[in-house]
């Protein structure tokens, strides 16, 4: 995968209106400085169509600017540990950057990849853009949201990772990426997203043919069906809520924190009994 100018920006040259691009960025701007901020808020946008990037390509935003932000399409970041691949999906209004896996101060060593699921543009916010960005809170308050946002998705992730069964981590995989990428229509709910096998396998900590053989129980079963465009349509209920069992496991957990709690004296004993009582009643 490569970068290519954006043929599609607003000015010709490859540049666009940030807030033209991604309206919602400036949803808590009043009118006026909405106003004032579309027309300072200029950034180059890129595209990219297939394959897969390193990591570092992503510091063409330079040291001082904040990376790139999606504006459509899919990507998955893929993380390359031992002779293992994990996955997670990021598209629009997320905000990229390098994470330097590979430096030598890190004790576990990993490598980062970028790959395209559909085609993607990205606006760089370069160090002029976080420059202009402090007149403007209410841009990086939207930005921080999306970044909470995007952690939860990935909490969500490792939970249904741990599912057991592969044929029931797909299916939740898939309500999961409904909630961001899906729409109702007459037939259910449609993810036209056209995710490899081996991407899916990345995502929910399985291998790609276990993956496959999965997804072929539950279209026999009449819970997803396949999509003329490569993507699934969703025929059930919405799944994920917490079971009776989970009531019995917190409660377990609970006493086993307990027990192998630390003994302290003075007022960190009082601060720990305080926050062993507030668990307890959670």
């Amino acid at each position: 995968m490569r970068f290519d100018s954006d043929n599609g920006a607003s000015d010709g040259r490859g540049r666009l209106r940030l807030l033209d691009a991604d309206p919602d960025l400036g949803a808590r701007l009043d009118p006026e400085r909405r106003a004032e901020a579309t027309r300072r808020l200029v950034v180059p946008a890129l595209g990219a169509r297939a394959g897969t990037l390193s990591d570092s390509a992503l510091r063409i935003a330079g040291a001082d600017g904040l990376g790139l932000l999606i504006l459509d399409g899919v990507i998955a970041r893929e993380l390359l540990l031992s002779n293992n691949v994990s996955a997670e999906l990021v598209g629009a209004g997320d905000l990229l950057q390098d994470c330097r896996a590979d430096e030598p101060s890190r004790l576990l060593r990993s490598r980062v990849r970028w790959t395209v699921v559909e085609p993607a543009r990205v606006a760089v916010l370069g160090s002029r853009f976080a420059a202009d960005l402090r007149d403007y809170p209410e841009i990086t308050s939207v930005l921080m949201a999306r970044m909470v946002e995007r952690t939860h998705r990935v909490g969500v992730t490792h939970a249904i990772a741990q599912l057991n069964g592969v044929d029931r981590r797909a299916l939740a995989m898939f309500w999961h990426l409904a909630e961001r990428w899906g729409h109702v229509s007459s037939a259910g709910v449609e993810v036209p997203l056209r995710m490899p096998h081996r991407i899916l396998a990345q995502i929910i900590g399985a291998r790609r043919p276990t993956v496959s053989s999965a997804l072929t129980q539950l279209t026999e079963r009449g819970e997803i069906a396949r999509r003329e465009d490569g993507g699934w349509t969703l025929l059930g209920q919405p799944i994920g809520s917490p079971t009776d069992e989970i009531s019995r496991v917190i409660p377990l957990r609970r006493r086993r924190f307990t027990r192998g709690a630390v003994e302290l004296s003075g007022g960190d004993a009082q601060a720990g009994r305080a926050a062993t009582a507030g668990t307890t009643k959670a």
